[in-house]
């Protein structure tokens, strides 16, 4: 608790009277609203493997002049799995309300005995990141993983051919990587809540390190403006997983995606 407070103070001190007029973007935001929670199960082959949770908390944030979402993604692994390869992952991301940049990231992971404790805050306006290793550049409008997710929400995918890409500049690690949406089409997915017109999707990956290829993940998310993610599926150097919507509240809008 008290790293997560310095973390704020530090943001707070980057903002407060420093800057006199505001140069960051302003993006608009039909997809999701404050106390948004979407609840997602996951398997690895047809073996129940996990939970995972995104959550926008109910209130903004203040950090300097600016009001922050917090967004907080929790996984976890369950039953068989939590013997032999024990998961509990933690991720926050204080982002901008307007621009959709972040201002501070923390990431905690454990999986099976390893461990990551990083805290990193931005700059957006000197284009900084700051975490334990140092100061380091950043490209504009930079995303952290969980801002990414909802950033990449607001998209329009309305007048999309197949074929296009969105970029989205990353952070991770104290590297920012190019991640690329790539739109696929359409298509309808069934699923234990129900049947979705969803758009479908490929986020270009690293190659390598967990993932067999580039274009190793398929998303599929609900063809309406709250682009909730209803299903993703991942080829991995171990085999595959696959992670469904399990249950949601607090929706920014009516799911008009999902057929009678």
């Amino acid at each position: 608790m008290f790293k997560n407070l310095a973390l704020i103070i530090i943001a707070l001190l980057l903002t407060a009277g420093v800057y006199s007029q505001d140069s960051l973007r302003v993006i608009s935001n039909t997809a999701f609203k404050q106390g948004e929670f979407l609840k997602y199960r996951i398997h690895y082959g047809i073996i129940d493997a996990g939970e995972a949770t995104l959550e926008i908390k109910s209130d903004l944030y203040p950090i300097g002049s600016r009001s922050c979402y917090h967004a907080v993604g929790l996984g976890r692994t369950r039953g068989a799995f939590d013997w032999f390869f024990k998961v509990r992952d933690r991720y926050e991301s204080y982002f901008d309300a307007r621009a959709f940049v972040p201002w501070i990231f923390i990431r905690r992971v454990d999986e099976g005995g390893y461990t990551i404790s990083q805290n990193v805050t931005f700059n957006p306006y000197k284009k900084t990141a700051t975490s334990e290793k140092g100061t380091f550049p950043v490209t504009a409008n930079v995303q952290d993983l969980v801002s990414a997710f909802y950033y990449a929400r607001t998209l329009d995918f309305s007048n999309a051919k197949e074929g296009a890409t969105f970029p989205i500049p990353a952070y991770l690690d104290d590297e920012v990587f190019p991640m690329v949406i790539k739109f696929i089409g359409r298509e309808v997915v069934k699923t234990r809540l129900g049947t979705f017109n969803c758009i479908k999707f490929r986020p270009l990956l690293q190659e390598g390190r967990v993932f067999k290829e580039q274009e190793g993940m398929t998303v599929w998310i609900t063809d309406d403006p709250n682009h909730i993610v209803i299903r993703a599926e991942a080829e991995i150097l171990v085999g595959s997983i696959k992670m469904d919507l399990d249950g949601y509240k607090g929706l920014a809008g009516p799911l008009t995606s999902k057929k009678p």
